[in-house]
């Protein structure tokens, strides 16, 4: 786990006053194991395994006496460092939107005298937080060391809402499983002054009164295929790092090649790689990686290396069955002379479920549940490995883009869309009704305001775990997407008081003023933060030491021009593959197998199925007295009893019980935790949850 930490204070030597509890002077606090990049008064630190070129600093030369104006970059930065000194010269101005327009996935902080700047992502893969601190405000990429600086209690009622509207960030706010520990939105940046605080957004917002000029579809796509090429290329130029610390091979095993027994020893291979799935996605950025046209220093302008390879892993669930197609997509793919290809063959010790034990990570996810999965796959991969992640949340069109276009009065772009959720249901008589019903939901949804949308989804909520709808088919799901906000898989499951906790937050958040965009636009803002939360505590449940997981799908620059394809072209039938193949002819990639694009979840949910039937007895184990019953939020005997019939086969939401379960995993990892982020005389002795318990919910309302 890598983050950065820092603070502004009003004092001019802020690491060396009283910091916990105030008013002893000399006492001193600092990370553990951290990297210092630049001390007081402002001091800024490094903390986990960064590698040398991730972490740069970059200085302006003032005249003597003058403030001082440098910025630091962390992660891997496609920037020169006349590039970073043309940035920070205009954020010195307030263009805030420079620090953010670089290729690759970074965080930058800016420091102009006592004024720090610290830049979160357009996706929220990369965000910051913040928390008031020894009279002034300290900051950090991961919430869990800042709260262990203050102390911080659990926030049980924001618990409480990611699991009933994981997708709505208005039930979230800016909080943070940790009492005190606020997080800044997308898109935003954080501006500190001598300790007092400001959260200011850098993009700009579309308004609902006027439509946005539609960008012509051959320029949208072109943006994003540049984009692309300069997201997986900046990874390409980074310096190449082996594994450090490599485990003894224990020398030839029957059956096993190096590349086994060194997946097996858990470290990935020098170089670069990618997953090769069978999907669009990884195949995009497989065949990028591998072909890339024009890259210096490499044989005849193409490949990774001169003689490198580009190591292509594929992995095939043995206990599944269905995704024969998927693999043989990855092995004509495969083909390629510039790729070498790995499969790895897993069973019921990659099932979900299948490992409950794993590290802490900064806060809770559905990923926790599949990290062994995860891990298997990665061991196999590189020093650097591409993987798909995002492709879908910033590409496809989200259900409520439909209420968009009726607000834009495009209706007959909704014909291709409607036609193929109709034909998704197959020939039945419901399947007749469904571009009627899809037509009516969306034009109810454009003509909801904000406010109301809110409010309705606040009287609707205490009542999901009684009327929860079983979403089975596509044309199901888009139905129950077209609302400004709509419960979460989990909240079938939690109590009426955790539900009218969260639908108090809902109400309180309609009247509230805010810049409200389109719902469409919004609805798929809110979707993409939360998957690239999902992937940021994947990276942390599934981290292999020395190895780098690139997603150059939730990389700033590829966000923004995703954002710029025209609606028209994204809620097209097929829209993610169509518009990753024209990617592929513009980079000189024309060979593509038969069924390329192809959609492919149902092999992913028969296997959560068979992990969880599996799994059972140790699940109803961690569900005898959980952590969520004693906080109020579930009830363990209804929680077992779902556990029992998904396991049977009951058309249950899996996603719901991997969150359930996920959380419950994450309180106890919490829990079992000694020890702190942080050293020095005044450092805080206790963990993240004072007193080692779970607050129960009759004193948080009381």
């Amino acid at each position: 786990m890598r983050w950065l930490v820092g603070w502004s204070s009003i004092a001019a030597s802020f690491g060396t006053v009283g910091a916990v509890g105030g008013g002893d002077e000399g006492r001193t606090v600092h990370p553990v194991g951290s990297q210092l990049l630049w001390g007081d008064p402002d001091p800024l630190w490094a903390v986990g395994d960064w590698r040398p070129d991730e972490i740069r600093v970059v200085t302006v030369a003032t005249p003597q006496g003058a403030p001082t104006v440098r910025i630091a970059v962390l992660g891997c930065c496609g920037a020169t460092d006349e590039q970073l000194r043309v940035g920070l010269l205009a954020a010195r101005g307030g263009a805030l939107r420079h620090l953010t327009a670089w290729p690759g996935s970074y965080t930058a902080v800016v420091q102009i005298g006592r004024r720090i700047t610290v830049a979160g992502d357009l996706a929220g893969a990369r965000p910051v937080f913040h928390t008031p601190w020894a009279n002034g405000t300290a900051y950090a990429t991961a919430a869990l060391p800042l709260a262990d600086l203050i102390e911080a209690q659990l926030d049980i009622g924001h618990l409480a809402a990611l699991l009933a509207c994981p997708d709505t960030p208005e039930a979230l706010g800016n909080g943070t499983p940790y009492v005190g520990v606020k997080r800044i939105p997308p898109g935003h940046a954080l501006i500190l002054r001598e300790g007092s605080r400001e959260v200011t957004g850098y993009e700009a917002v579309a308004s609902l009164a006027v439509a946005a000029p539609q960008t012509d579809p051959v320029r949208a796509v072109e943006g994003v295929r540049d984009a692309l090429v300069e997201a997986v290329r900046a990874r390409l130029m980074a310096p190449r790092h082996a594994p450090e610390a490599l485990p003894v091979d224990p020398g030839p095993v029957p059956g096993m090649g190096p590349a086994e027994r060194r997946a097996a020893r858990g470290a990935p291979v020098p170089g670069i790689g990618a997953d090769l799935s069978g999907g669009s996605a990884s195949g995009t950025l497989a065949l990028l990686a591998a072909g890339l046209p024009g890259l210096p220093g490499t044989l005849l302008g193409h490949g990774t290396g001169a003689g490198e390879r580009l190591l292509a892993v594929t992995f095939n669930d043995l206990t599944a069955r269905g995704h024969e197609a998927e693999l043989e997509r990855a092995r004509l793919i495969a083909a390629n002379p510039r790729l070498h290809h790995v499969v790895v063959a897993a069973g019921e010790e990659a099932l979900p479920y299948a490992e409950l034990d794993g590290p802490l990570t900064d806060e809770p996810g559905p990923s926790l549940v599949v990290s062994a999965r995860h891990r298997s796959r990665l061991a196999a991969g590189s020093a650097d490995h591409f993987v798909g992640h995002g492709a879908r949340q910033v590409l496809d069109a989200h259900p409520a883009r439909l209420a968009d276009l009726l607000m834009d009065r495009r209706r007959r772009h909704l014909l291709k869309p409607v036609a193929a959720l109709a034909k998704a249901e197959g020939p039945s008589a419901h399947s007749l009704f469904v571009p009627l019903s899809v037509y009516r939901a969306a034009r109810r949804l454009a003509r909801t305001s904000y406010r109301t949308g809110l409010e309705a989804a606040a009287d609707r909520l205490p009542d999901a775990n009684r009327f929860a709808p079983d979403l089975d088919t596509p044309a199901d799901a888009s139905l129950s997407a077209l609302a400004w906000s709509r419960p979460g898989p989990a909240a079938r499951w939690l109590t009426g008081e955790a539900l009218a906790e969260v639908s108090v937050r809902l109400q309180e958040a309609a009247v509230r003023p805010t810049s409200v965009q389109r719902p469409g636009e919004a609805r798929a803002r809110a979707a993409l933060a939360r998957h690239a939360n999902d992937h940021r505590i994947l990276e942390q449940a599934a981290e292999i030491r020395s190895q780098r997981l690139h997603a150059p799908f939730l990389d700033n620059q590829v966000v923004r021009a995703a954002r710029a394809l025209p609606e028209s072209l994204r809620v097209q039938p097929g829209a993610r593959a169509a518009i990753l193949r024209r990617v592929l002819a513009g980079a000189g990639i024309q060979d593509l197998p038969p069924g390329w694009g192809a959609p492919s979840q149902a092999t992913s949910t028969a296997a959560t199925r068979v992990g969880l039937r599996t799994a059972l007895p140790e699940l109803i184990a961690l569900f005898d007295a959980p952590l969520l019953a004693d906080a109020g939020l579930v009830e363990a005997r209804v929680v077992r009893k779902a556990l029992r019939a998904a396991s049977e086969g009951e058309p249950l939401p899996l996603d719901g019980l991997a969150e359930l379960a996920s959380t419950e995993l994450w309180l106890r990892r919490l829990l079992a935790r000694r020890g702190t982020c942080w050293t020095g005389t005044a450092a805080p002795r206790r963990r993240a949850v004072a007193g080692g318990v779970v607050p129960a919910r009759r004193t948080l309302q009381s």
